[in-house]
């Protein structure tokens, strides 16, 4: 009796165990290849706000236009990613911008030049906003947007405004105007506090 009552509990502790460090060692064996994978993401959507191609979709190419164009500074206790052109002459910014989405946090970066005169690009790195409807902020058509806009417009932080209000210079997703707004707000809101602050203000 004893035995039948002990044997499915040490089976199923042996079989955790087995399982939890099947679990361990695949965490372990990848952890590398995804850690690269991740940065290689980030090269990638980098080299985009910066409208610069790389020669393939390889990872060495990629890798390569990231290093060949783009660094690091410190600004604010966080690394600032920075556009360089020919003789290390500073050609634009990555700013990172957060803030609530209509499902959870929205974070990416803007890039905008040298001079924050304008926006060179914008790029999102993670949201949970609703595929086909929020989720379409990751499309090309919404981001190629904001390309080119004037920061130089405004004084009062409103640098994103939606068509058809005046001034207006995007356009909202149609049926997603709650994350089109939160975009818009956190996009002001972030902009407005680096340019207070400026990299070399």
């Amino acid at each position: 009796m004893k035995k039948s009552f002990s044997f499915p509990i040490i089976f199923m502790v042996v079989i955790t165990a087995f399982f939890t460090f099947i679990l361990a060692f695949l965490n372990y064996s990848t952890a590398d290849k995804i850690a690269f994978n991740q940065e290689l993401e980030l090269n990638k959507k980098l080299l985009y706000i910066f409208d610069i191609e790389s020669l393939s979709e390889e990872p060495e190419d990629i890798h390569q236009a990231f290093m060949d164009n783009i660094g690091s500074i410190s600004f604010e206790g966080e690394d600032l990613y920075v556009y360089y052109g020919d003789n290390e002459q500073i050609l634009g910014y990555a700013v990172p911008i957060n803030g609530s989405g209509l499902w959870g946090s929205i974070e990416g970066y803007v890039g905008v030049s040298a001079d924050y005169s304008k926006i060179l690009g914008l790029e999102f790195i993670s949201h949970s906003e609703t595929p086909g409807l929020g989720g379409r902020i990751s499309e090309d058509w919404y981001k190629e947007q904001f390309r080119g806009i004037d920061l130089t417009k405004t004084t009062d932080g409103n640098y994103i405004i939606y068509k058809p209000l005046a001034g207006g210079n995007v356009d909202a997703i149609a049926g997603a105007t709650l994350t089109s707004k939160s975009v818009s707000k956190l996009l002001n809101e972030d902009l407005e506090e680096f340019m207070k602050k400026g990299v070399n203000k």
